[in-house]
């Protein structure tokens, strides 16, 4: 059942929120209500249309219960009866998942950093294999991929490659790949045709925005360099490489990829920001530790979280004790949708049934 007086304390809290930008009010604050607004708009939606059908479904049940009510009245009743039921439970559900406990950084786009780990070569080519699959995914879900900063292997593939991700969702929908990525297939390079196992590390980070984070310039020392390729040779002929430390925190970005040195400031920014906003998300999260129990897996990024076997043409993902025999499809990212979809309803489900203890 749903708490009546929790639907009541949201209905009223979206009235106070238009009442307040319709008042006006700075900027900043401005930009908090509206993300908050935008935020309920969708659920407050869904809670009038079920205290609606909720309505209708009582008047037919009163005419229903009214001995008075004719023959042809009560067939009417008894089959919108049957409709509505069906309507406010299924809206009943949407509302109940609309109220689950938010992650705030849902709505972000993301940074996504994939990191070729055991393996050798063969790490490096399944971590490009690994960030394919991710940019065909944000390509059929309408998302644009800006690669940040990149590594390559030397056979291919990447040692190291970072990229932002923007659109609708993107962190709601990535924020589950952080994790090892384990890969057994025979490589390439093996006359033998025995089967390797190497491993790829992914990392999602919600980006922030300027109100998430606060920066300050004189907590940054910036220092340029020559941007460098493989084997150390110079790309070019000018300091254009970025270099960005916050001294607070010790986080430390560098980008390198373009040649202006402007672009790269720019990007190592907008790195840092992301990185930074993981910290203080991770720190917050360590104390809540309820909640941290119900993610999905720990979040740790030691944690293996994904076997892709190409031998047997599955995927398994071992939180959630999923395998699809889809390799090719979810390689390819046609796919890894029905992988994400189904860690967020597991997810979803745990934090309903959290919520009804």
């Amino acid at each position: 059942m749903l708490a009546r007086h929790k639907l009541d304390t949201l209905l009223d809290r979206f009235a106070e929120l238009e009442h307040q930008m319709a008042a006006g009010v700075e900027p900043d604050a401005y930009v908090k209500l509206s993300r908050e607004y935008a935020g309920l708009e969708s659920l407050v939606t869904k809670i009038r249309a079920l205290t609606k059908a909720e309505s209708e479904l009582a008047d037919a049940e009163a005419l229903l219960a009214d001995p008075e009510t004719d023959k042809e009245m009560r067939e009417l009743a008894e089959m919108e009866r049957s409709e509505l039921r069906e309507t406010v439970e299924e809206l009943a559900q949407v509302v109940r998942l609309g109220l689950l406990p938010k992650d705030e950084a849902d709505k972000n786009d993301a940074i996504l950093e994939v990191r070729a780990g055991t393996g050798g070569d063969e790490a490096a080519l399944f971590a490009g294999d690994l960030f394919r699959m991710y940019q065909r995914f944000a390509e059929i879900n309408g998302w644009k991929v800006e690669i940040l900063s990149a590594s390559e292997g030397e056979m291919g593939g990447y040692k190291e490659v970072i990229a932002s991700v923007s659109g609708e969702n993107v962190f709601a929908r990535m924020k589950f790949e952080s994790g090892v990525h384990r890969v057994q297939r025979v490589p390439a390079t093996e006359s033998g045709g025995r089967i390797h196992t190497s491993a790829a590390t992914v990392a999602v980070l919600p980006q922030a925005e300027d109100v998430d984070v606060d920066i300050q310039e004189s907590d940054l020392r910036i220092d340029t360099f020559r941007a460098s390729g493989a084997g150390g040779q110079h790309v070019n002929t000018t300091d254009s490489a970025v270099r960005i430390t916050h001294m607070p925190t010790g986080v430390v970005v560098a980008v390198q990829d373009e040649r202006s040195q402007h672009k790269n400031k720019a990007r190592a920014m907008q790195l840092l920001r992301a990185r930074i906003y993981d910290a203080e998300r991770e720190k917050a999260a360590g104390e809540r530790t309820e909640a941290r129990r119900l993610q999905v897996g720990s979040g740790d990024r030691s944690e293996r979280i994904r076997t892709y076997n190409f031998p047997q043409g599955r995927v398994t993902d071992h939180r959630i004790g999923l395998t699809l025999y889809k390799l090719e499809q979810i390689i390819a990212g046609e796919s890894l949708g029905e992988v994400v979809e189904a860690l967020i309803v597991d997810h979803q489900t745990n934090l309903l049934a959290s919520e009804e203890s």
